[in-house]
């Protein structure tokens, strides 16, 4: 097709250069780095991006919860055993979640225990009014039961206890009480009307009269109105009790004792657990002022969240070394094989297959049958032994991947030393594959510490820290009664696998030249 076919103008075309000269034109953008590139990769991938943001988060929970929390993992109050997670706005608010609530179905003796504690102690234990609480009838093997159900306040529930002081402790408290004009001290229940059943005999709420009914289970005795018959022990007017507080639980005159002399100096009182739990860290001065567990507590008392967020920081930093010294040993080792090959190859991946072929589980055995030290020792010498084999494996690919390239034969034509060579030249071009493997590792460290305290092979639990497979451990048992026990462990652990799985999958692509290009 000729040219005056398209009918173009000749004012339309233009010299480029009136010199004829051409020349190169300054770039406008600036050059980007291997890692700035690798950063604009990893940004891309959205899933990535929110598991970061998800181990970001669970990286602070595990930094700060411990700090935050005005409970230490060596706290333990058996009365609050198994109470539900509870969060002050939605017990303010009235919300029926997450305020320390639980379901409850129980038969007429119990219900009416539950009722009694509220009696006594003012409190609301049955969250559910009264006149609200559902009757249910339930046949069994041809016999009919009543049950309650309603929704119950497992902090209330907790109700009075029998605690024995010193008579320098027991002065003390009523000291406490007058100058917080709070009554801590419940009058004391005459032992020869306690309950019959020996089942509930050392149960301080039951503060009424009660007898043995069928089955030889406590049967709870009403006065002809349908009210409880306290069981108090009368004062004598011989202050055989000590009582010298102004607070009395009737009124004005003092009427019943409040304390049961016993057998070596000491004193049998009821008291009110709620006050007296506030009376025991006030005088402890921790900053505990009521009890409060956000996550709930477990068969022994203890506060999940510190004992959550202490396991989950015991398990980052054993971890994030283990990965730190891994790649440390892994990256010389592998370097040396895979730049000088030959004999030195040879001999040094024999010693890496003779250690990569001892099972992992035999090795951690035998440390922990064989060397009478800390299991925390243990457990890192055993992953130190056999990880570092497989960052060595990876360095030494990537070794003999680029160590015959042009700008290492380069620098070894104008004179390099070798360790500038394999640190200066190849090692930096290996490092994104390496620090991939390394964070992958972090996941890999912690799943299998978990797997080995919850299977009772490892043993972190003291005083002083837990584990994260201990607390899914304990919480097994309750898996059907207590469900938060093992809900929020097993939540962590699965957030974390899963997040570092995204996390790990977006640097590999970030950081592997071979995919770029590859994405719009």
């Amino acid at each position: 097709m000729r040219a005056e076919e398209y009918q173009i103008s000749k004012e339309k075309f233009v010299f480029h250069s009136n010199d004829g000269n051409l020349r190169d034109k300054k770039l406008e953008t600036k050059p980007v780095s291997y890692f700035r590139d690798a950063l604009n990769r990893f940004a891309k991938n959205k899933a990535s991006i929110l598991a970061t943001v998800i181990i970001g988060i669970l990286v602070l929970f595990a930094i700060l919860g411990p700090i935050i929390s005005p409970y230490s993992v060596s706290y333990e109050d058996i009365n609050y055993a198994y109470v539900l997670p509870r969060n002050e706005l939605f017990c303010k608010l009235g919300i029926p979640f997450w305020d320390g609530g639980q379901e409850k179905q129980v038969n007429k003796v119990a219900f009416d225990i539950y009722r009694g504690i509220q009696i006594e102690t003012g409190r609301n234990v049955i969250m559910t009014p009264l006149d609200e609480v559902e009757v249910l009838e339930e046949v069994y093997m041809g016999k009919t039961t009543q049950l309650y159900s309603f929704r119950l306040d497992t902090y209330n529930a907790v109700g009075v206890k029998f605690v024995l002081l010193t008579t320098e402790e027991y002065q003390a408290l009523q000291r406490y009480q007058d100058e917080k004009q709070v009554q801590v001290i419940l009058p004391i229940t005459d032992p020869k009307k306690r309950p019959e059943a020996e089942q509930d005999n050392g149960n301080a709420n039951i503060w009424y009269r009660t007898k043995l009914g069928a089955g030889r289970k406590t049967a709870i005795v009403y006065d002809k109105d349908g009210n409880f018959i306290p069981v108090y022990q009368l004062d004598e007017g011989n202050n055989k009790d000590q009582y010298t507080s102004t607070m009395y639980w009737e009124g004005d005159e003092k009427k019943y004792n409040y304390a049961e002399p016993m057998s070596g100096g000491m004193w049998n009182i009821r008291v009110d657990y709620q006050e007296y739990y506030k009376y025991i860290h006030y005088l402890a001065d921790d900053g505990i002022t009521e009890p409060s567990f956000i996550l709930g507590t477990n068969n022994f008392g203890k506060d999940l969240f510190s004992c959550l967020a202490s396991g989950a920081r015991f398990s980052f930093i054993l971890a994030v070394i283990v990965a730190s010294v891994n790649l440390f040993v892994g990256a010389i080792y592998g370097s040396i094989e895979g730049y000088y090959g030959g004999k030195t190859d040879l001999i040094m991946e024999r010693i890496v297959d003779l250690l990569a072929s001892i099972p992992f589980m035999i090795v951690i055995t035998l440390l922990k049958y064989h060397f009478n030290t800390s299991h925390i020792v243990i457990l890192f010498i055993s992953f130190f032994l056999t990880g570092w084999t497989g960052m060595a494996g990876r360095t030494r690919m990537q070794f003999y991947r680029f160590k015959n390239q042009e700008y290492v034969l380069v620098a070894r034509t104008l004179g390099a030393k070798d360790s500038r060579i394999m640190f200066k030249h190849i090692f930096p071009n290996a490092i994104g594959t390496l620090i991939t493997s390394s964070v992958l590792v972090i996941p890999g460290v912690i799943f299998s510490e978990t797997s080995l305290s919850y299977l009772g092979i490892i043993n972190l639990s003291s005083g002083s820290m837990t584990s994260v497979g201990t607390l899914l451990a304990t919480g097994q048992s309750y898996l059907f009664t207590y469900p938060h026990m093992i809900l929020f462990p097993a939540i962590f652990i699965s957030l974390l696998m899963l997040s570092f799985n995204l996390f790990g999958n977006g640097l590999r692509d970030a950081f592997n030249p071979s995919l770029r290009g590859t994405e719009e």
